[in-house]
């Protein structure tokens, strides 16, 4: 046990709660990859140091008793810890939609279309939101709305939009619809599913916002099944509905150099992640500059990724059977929603002025919203340029985003 005072647990980078015993004269990761600086990236080390004393058999009884009542009382301390743990209102201040929202913007009116794990409505942050449709793909049951992903991946996302309690979501007061289209892991599972899903969405909710926080990889254009999901969501880009997917993980993967499915396709807005200093997060993905379904070169303003947003330890709504409801996410996912509420708000302000004499949201209509958040995202923390590989166009402002809008439709 002596050579534990030489042993830092280092978090990984795509999963912090997987930690790697190293040497504490070892660099470790970079600040980079957790999409922190260099100095806030040493303080996630927890040296080894102190638990020497544990070496003597006395020490190892007592560290044993410690760890049962740990157990034992978690959730006792788990609700006390809740409320004096960081939140995430960084993220909505620094992307601008507090702002928006302080001069009466919530999204309502607006309908945006949830495809995830599902949803847990039994949440007491959900008690003002009834949803406007619910439909499993995975098991069926259509009347049974719940949440399937061991992680409660999609009750985490649609807290980031609709939560009003604890916390405030980007969009509250949007009509929401939720379909249940990933396995309990929260990964795809069959695309085929996340395609119907997809039509769902467009055909029978006839929604304004489909959010996607999944993504397939790259390379895979091959498989017939794979483009059933870029053809829904193509289909649902042609009717007027705008497409928010999130740009993948993968940003560590030497071997992945895009962004993933359907984020790829043309006119998806497609959602990298920064964390709170700022920086964009070590595992979020790259855009290729050629659009690998064509081979063609990519051109404002559908370059890959178009923007970042918040998606670092973001704080949200979690099952609703843990004694304290809540739980932190990191992601492209995360970021995905902060993106999909920001056009929620610009939807519910400039919707005429969108959509034009003919009431419907064309092609170009739906590019000059694009030509409008790559405008105004901010590129003050990145290096010059119109464009970035990993950083897009910069990170959402959505306040510059709405100002450019109200300019580009000349709205008064």
């Amino acid at each position: 046990m002596k050579s534990l005072e030489n042993l830092d647990l280092l978090p990984e980078p795509e999963d912090h709660r997987i930690l790697t015993a190293i040497d504490n004269q070892a660099l470790g990761y970079s600040g980079s990859d957790y999409g922190l600086t260099d100095e806030e990236a040493k303080q996630l080390r927890w040296p080894l140091g102190p638990m020497k004393k544990l070496e003597h058999p006395t020490g190892a009884i007592f560290f044993s008793l410690f760890v049962l009542l740990l157990i034992a009382g978690w959730p006792w301390v788990n609700s006390y810890l809740i409320p004096i743990l960081p939140n995430s209102e960084w993220a909505y201040e620094d992307s601008g939609i507090r702002q928006l929202q302080s001069e009466g913007y919530f999204g309502q009116g607006v309908h945006v279309c949830i495809v995830d794990t599902g949803i847990d409505m039994e949440h007491p942050d959900f008690s003002h939101q009834q949803l406007l449709g619910f439909r499993d793909f995975v098991g069926g049951n259509h009347d049974l709305v719940r949440d399937v992903g061991e992680s409660s991946h999609g009750t985490l996302m649609a807290g980031i939009l609709i939560s009003n309690g604890t916390s405030k979501g980007a969009a509250p007061e949007v009509g929401l619809s939720v379909a249940l289209a990933l396995d309990s892991e929260g990964t795809s599972g069959s695309t085929d599913r996340v395609a119907q899903a997809i039509r769902w969405c467009r055909i029978t909710q006839k929604v304004d916002i489909i959010s996607l926080s999944l993504g397939g990889s790259p390379s895979e254009f091959t498989s017939n099944i794979d483009s059933q999901t870029n053809l829904a969501v193509q289909e649902a880009l042609d009717s007027g509905i705008f497409v928010v997917a999130a740009a993948g993980n993968t940003g560590l993967n030497l071997d992945i150099n895009d962004v993933s499915q359907p984020s790829s396709l043309p006119g998806v807005i497609s959602v990298g992640t920064i964390s709170k200093s700022g920086n964009v997060w070590g595992s979020s993905a790259f855009g290729s500059s050629i659009d690998r379904a064509t081979g063609e070169e990519r051109i404002f303003p559908n370059q890959k990724p178009e923007v970042v947003a918040p998606g670092v330890n973001i704080f949200s709504t979690a099952s609703s059977t843990l004694s304290s409801p809540y739980a932190y996410s990191s992601g492209t996912s995360d970021s995905t929603v902060f993106v999909t509420g920001a056009l929620a708000l610009i939807i519910q302000q400039y919707r005429d002025s969108i959509e034009g004499s003919d009431g419907y949201i064309d092609e170009n209509e739906m590019m000059l919203v694009k030509h409008a958040l790559a405008r105004s995202s901010d590129r003050d923390n990145f290096e010059s340029g119109n464009h970035n590989s990993h950083s897009g166009y910069g990170a959402l402002d959505l306040v510059k985003w709405s100002e450019e809008v109200a300019f580009i439709f000349n709205v008064e």
